[in-house]
């Protein structure tokens, strides 16, 4: 299963909602029998990059949007969550 485009808006954040989000997500995809969650996110979105550590997914590798973002050092962060392990 493929979390994309997870959100709160400025006004909401730091009450939790990205976790209990992010909870639900993997309880729904536990429930319906998948294996694991992935995700990708920004080098720059550091506070989405803990909050998914924290949740329990890992990090299994980079990549650059466009050769642009290559010349940049631009990258882009896969992470995975196995739901079995959990």
């Amino acid at each position: 299963l493929e979390l994309r485009r997870m959100s709160v808006s400025r006004e909401q954040r730091g009450r939790g909602l990205a976790q209990a989000l992010c909870r639900e997500v993997l309880g729904f995809a536990r429930a319906r029998g998948f294996g694991a969650v992935v995700l990708s996110t920004s080098m720059v979105q550091v506070a989405a990059q803990r909050l998914y550590e924290g949740q329990g997914f890992r990090r299994v590798g980079t990549s650059s949007p466009s050769l642009l973002g290559t010349i940049l050092h631009f990258q882009i962060f896969h992470y995975r969550c196995d739901l079995g392990a959990r």
